[in-house]
This record gives structure tokens, sequence and C-alpha cells, in this order.
């Protein structure tokens, strides 16, 4: 191709605008956003081990539940939300491969025919002709100062914020299997409770019945008991109610019409008891364990990536085209053209005038940075609050269900002596009424205490980022070729 002594002169200046475009900084960072702690604030020395990703991606597997296994990886596999979460990384990737396109020459086929009818009124004579062509055209944007491959380095990075989208999916997804099988066994387990205290209630009522019908006991006594038994009874329809909710939202969560999981939800079980032990480790390898933290930090560098684009545009660019074919007289002919055209065009265009677009654009890539910036700070804080949140929940409740514990033994011992004495007539109804409303008031409060200990540890998992990095996934993201750090990103934002 030959070029003129103007397009040389251009080029000879290329490097120095070079130099100016290298001039463009951008030093919004994620790096000490956040100032993170070193230890957490309520982690006590048994549970400040280095965290186990590996025991931490199965981490409901600690329950000893094998129902609750199922469950989990049945709607990791399963459910529309993983499902969608899915089709949007091929979404990205497919993206991903329209930015790549764009660094690559274009080429397009032609074929055409022609057919000339010309008339001469002075001659009064006709003239036909036809004329057949077929060509290739070629053109190629030179990515001079790399605003294309900046596009393409933000499409890998909405590629790496989508996959880990999907990651943290996984996490919220069998967290709230979780949550909710443990409200499923607490209200089955509330349920036991005041079907035991009915029975208690009844003998009571019997022995009240019995009393009045031998004259020793009166009226009252008797209508009073059977008001505490339906009391009683009346908490059933609710506990039951919550019971079929609880399965119907497991099977929606699954992905299954409601009453598909009925069939393993029937044998009732007690809550999953929580882990004696914890490996947590330090705040800074929850951050990178969490797949919500790895996506912001994903959007800020897809938000510097795209400035940088927004800045080249103040550039020249090159545009190479050029084309060949080939015509003839006869369509049979095209392979034995009576001749052959061809031309290359190179062309330089640069933006002198176009009303403060460019800087606009500049400005609002910028912005968006920002918002990228604060969002990742705005994630960090959250997974912060969320850790300690659920180690103050775990400590708490412990102690809690200790005493408890403590209270409703001595209320069952109570309750039982209470009975005795009553039979034996040294005490009134009332007291035995008001032991037996305090047994199962206190076995209630047990049971929920005890699933709300091990809600905390299916938060603190949950915030600890477990739920995912199976060797699916891993397998995923080997494929992409896609890993970032925060001094990979600020290496990559300084150009």
């Amino acid at each position: 191709m030959q070029l003129s002594s103007q397009h040389l002169r251009i080029l000879a200046l290329l490097p120095l605008v070079a130099l100016c475009a290298c001039a463009t900084d951008n030093t919004n960072s994620t790096q000490d956003a956040v100032a993170i702690p070193e230890q957490w604030q309520n982690a006590s020395e048994q549970n400040s081990t280095a965290l186990d990703t590996e025991a931490l991606a199965n981490w409901w597997t600690r329950f000893n539940d094998p129902i609750l296994d199922q469950l989990i990886v049945a709607a990791l596999a399963d459910s529309p939300d993983i499902r969608t979460a899915l089709s949007r990384i091929a979404e990205s990737r497919a993206r991903r491969g329209v930015e790549k396109a764009n660094l690559l020459p274009s080429l397009s086929g032609r074929l055409g025919a022609r057919e000339d009818y010309n008339r001469n009124h002075n001659t009064h004579t006709t003239s036909e002709g036809d004329s057949y062509s077929a060509g290739l055209d070629a053109s190629w944007e030179i990515d001079l100062f790399g605003k294309n491959r900046a596009s393409l380095d933000a499409a890998d990075a909405d590629l790496a914020q989508t996959q880990e989208n999907y990651h943290a999916a996984q996490v919220s997804l069998a967290a709230e299997i979780a949550l909710e099988y443990i409200s499923l066994r607490s209200s089955e387990a509330q349920l036991a409770v005041v079907n035991r205290n009915i029975e208690t209630r009844q003998e009571t009522t019997q022995l009240t019945q019995w009393r009045e019908e031998s004259g020793n006991g009166n009226a009252l006594d008797s209508q009073q008991a059977i008001s505490t038994l339906e009391q009683a009874r009346a908490t059933i329809p609710s506990l039951t109610q919550n019971i079929s909710q609880s399965r119907n939202r497991l099977a929606l969560l699954s992905g299954k019409t409601p009453g598909a999981l009925d069939a393993i939800l029937t044998s009732t079980k007690p809550v999953p008891q929580a882990p004696a032990a914890l490996a947590m480790g330090i705040p800074a390898e929850t951050l990178r364990q969490r797949p919500d933290i790895r996506a912001a930090e994903h959007a800020v560098e897809a938000a510097g990536f795209r400035t940088r684009a927004a800045a080249l545009e103040r550039l020249p660019t090159l545009n190479l085209s050029g084309s060949i074919g080939v015509e003839a007289l006869r369509a049979g002919n095209l392979f034995s053209p009576d001749a052959t055209v061809g031309s290359v065009l190179a062309g330089l265009v640069a933006p002198i005038f176009e009303g403060g677009r460019i800087t606009q654009n500049i400005e609002i890539q910028n912005e968006l940075q920002k918002q990228a910036l604060i969002s990742y700070e705005s994630s960090v804080l959250t997974a912060l609050s969320e850790v300690e949140d659920a180690l103050v929940a775990i400590r708490r409740s412990n102690e809690r269900l200790e005493v408890l514990n403590k209270a409703a033994t001595a209320a069952t011992t109570a309750a039982n002596l209470a009975a005795i004495q009553y039979e034996a007539g040294t005490v009134d109804l009332l007291t035995v009424l008001e032991v037996q409303r305090t047994q199962l008031s206190l076995e209630e409060q047990v049971v929920g205490t005890t699933a709300d200990v091990t809600t905390a540890h299916v938060q603190l998992y949950k915030a600890l980022g477990g739920g995912w990095g199976n060797e699916e996934i891993r397998n995923m993201k080997s494929t992409t070729h896609i890993t970032f750090s925060i001094a990979q990103y600020n290496t990559a934002r300084h150009f």
C-alpha cells in the first residue's frame, strides 16, 4: 500500500500523541478504600483459626443432617435463580466476544449483476448490455492507542463480575434453604412441645372433672382447666400452617412445585445442631472469599477501563480499507474475468469539534467509576458488619440457651411435683395451671433459641462467603482465564 507524504507526516506525530494518551491517569482504586481490621471484635480464641475454604464450600454438611444436604445440593442444581445466573454468564461471554471482534479486520463479499438499456433517438437504434461483478471488501480500524483493547478489558471484568454474581447466588440460595429448613424443624419441634403439653393438660382436666364428680372439686376448676387446654390447642393450626408454608417455600427455592418435597420432609426431625467449633480466619480472608466483594472489585475494574476508553475518544483513529473485484460480460466468465479492479485506502480521523460530547462522556464514566468504588466500599462494610452480627448472635444465643435449658428443666420438675401435689390435694389448681403454662413457655423458648443458635451459624457461614467453590465452578473459572487482585487492578489502571 502506498501512503501519501501527508499520511507519513501524520504517522510521524503518532508517538507524541501516544505520550499524551499515556498521561491520562485515573487513580480511583479499591486499595485502602476501607480500613480492614486485623481481627474480629466478637471472635473467641476457639474460632479464630485459619479459614478453611474447602470446608466452607459445603458448610451445611457440618450440621450432620442428610435431608438438609440433599435439599441444598438439589437446589444448587435446579433452582431458577442459579440457572438464570448461568445464563447471564453465557450472555456476558458473548458480549466479550463482540468486543474482541472489534479488534479484528472485517471482510465482506459482494456479487452483482447489471443490465444496461440505451435508446438513441437520433438513429432510432437500441443497444443492450449485461455485466456481472464479484469482489471482496475489507476494513480494519487499527487500535492505535488501545481504546478497543480497553473496551475488551472492561468486558473481561464484566464477565468476571457476572461469574462472581453466580457464586453469590449460590451462597444466598444455600443459606436460604438452610434457614427455611431450620424454620420448618423449629415449627415441628414447637408442635411436639405443644402436643406433649396438651397431653399433660388433658390429664389435669380429667382429674378436675373426676374431683368435681366426686364432690371434692368444683365447676370453676374444671372450666379453668378446660380453658387452658383449649388455649394450647389453639396454637396447633398456626404451627401446622407454618410447617406447610415452609415445605412450599423449600420447594419454590428448589425450583419445584408445591408438595414435590413433602415425601422427604414428612418425617419429623429435630432442629439441626450447630457445630461446636468454627474456623473463620481473619477479616481479610473473608473479604477475599466473599463473591459479592469480588464482584464489586470487578465492577470497579470495568468502570476504570471504560473511563480509559472514553478518554481515548479524543485521539485519532486509523482506518484501513481495501477491495478487490472482478467484472465480466457474462456470469460464466467471473472466474476468467474481463477486468480486475482493486483499491487500498488509509484514513486518519481525529475529532476537532464535537460540542463537548467526548468531555461529557468522560465525566459520565468518571462518575460511574466513583459509584462503583462507593458500592465496593459499601459491600466491604456490609460484609464486616454481617460477620460481626452473626458472631454476636451466636455468643448471646448460646448464653440464653444455657439459661433457658436450666429454667426448662426446673419447670418440668415443678410441673411434675405440682401434678402430684394437686392429686394429693396439697396445692390448688391455679398453681398447677400456672406451672404448666410456665413449662410450655420455657420449652417453646428453648426450641426457638436452639433454632436461633443454628440460624446464627448459617448466617455466619453466609457472611463468610460459604456455599460455593466446588470442582465444577473451579473448572469454569479456569477456562475463562480471569483473575483479579487489587495490585493487578492498580497496574491496569495506570497506562
